[in-house]
């Protein structure tokens, strides 16, 4: 029995909002490109190609484990960040846009010649991997504790073929080499605060942060005053609510809060 992209992408889309699937359309013709090796434009010009019995059975799978608001990105093994393509897995978080904005507001510091970047908390290493494929005289090490995400982050670094150091680590915790930079997408939401069926399939060890959120970066910056080096800058991602907070606990580390741009922060020593 076969079917056209036309009326697939019609029954689909059903199936997924009737699930509460609020990007119904967009994720069914997202899968239909996987599928059929094709960009959207084909998709669209060519409505009534019908599609095989395989092709159903694969489209079908995945629309299954959709409609239980699994991410799309743990469906597809992959996902977009700044513009390129990274491989995800279970153990790691989906990229957020807003996180881009900490590769801006890197990239318009004013760094060393060749600085050395640690991406703390690594997961996919989409940070590390990005700011090395940016800036391409610099040195990134990613630096994450959990075994399963730093395996997401050695197939990006190869998938990339850069030349960057994956380190088993919890946060700066005997990490002797001196960093330029920091970036610092670590857990931040409160452990009471309410998140969407799809965050919840997401590693929650990734996603919560304490009673307040920020449990994890106060350890970071505990470390970070221990250090016996110190980076010329941190970047940050948390709440905007928290930012007056988080800004507190970075003070108290000897740095200062100089610029702010959505869900992310700039700090200097002070």
């Amino acid at each position: 029995m076969e079917i056209s992209i036309a009326n697939w992408l019609v029954g689909a889309s059903k199936q997924l909002e009737t699930a509460g699937i609020e990007t119904a359309r967009l994720d069914c013709l997202v899968l239909l490109e996987d599928c059929l090796n094709t960009n959207r434009t084909q998709l669209l010009a060519h409505p009534e190609r019908e599609l095989d019995i395989e092709q159903i059975k694969w489209l079908s799978s995945r629309l299954k484990r959709r409609t239980k608001h699994e991410p799309l990105a743990y469906i597809r093994g992959k996902t977009e960040f700044y513009g390129r393509e990274f491989i995800v897995n279970k153990h790691v978080l989906e990229p957020r846009p807003e996180s881009e904005a900490m590769i801006d507001l890197l990239k318009a510091a004013t760094l060393p010649a060749n600085p050395r970047i640690a991406d703390i908390g690594a997961g996919s290493g989409c940070l590390g991997i990005t700011a090395k494929l940016e800036l391409p005289h610099a040195q990134a090490d990613l630096i994450e504790v959990d075994e399963p995400a730093l395996a997401a982050a050695k197939k990006n670094v190869n998938k990339f073929s850069i030349n960057a150091t994956c380190i088993k680590n919890d946060l700066l915790a005997r990490i002797s080499t001196k960093h330029d930079v920091i970036l610092a997408n670590l857990p931040y939401v409160p452990n009471n605060f309410h998140i969407n069926l799809a965050a919840q399939a997401e590693p929650r060890f990734a996603i919560f942060g304490g009673a307040d959120g920020l449990d994890v970066y106060r350890r970071l910056f505990s470390q970070i005053k221990e250090l016996p080096w110190q980076p010329s800058f941190i970047f940050t991602e948390s709440l905007p609510p928290q930012h007056a907070e988080l800004a507190a606990i970075a003070n108290s580390a000897g740095f200062k809060l100089v610029r702010t741009e959505d869900f992310i922060q700039q700090l200097e020593p002070k």
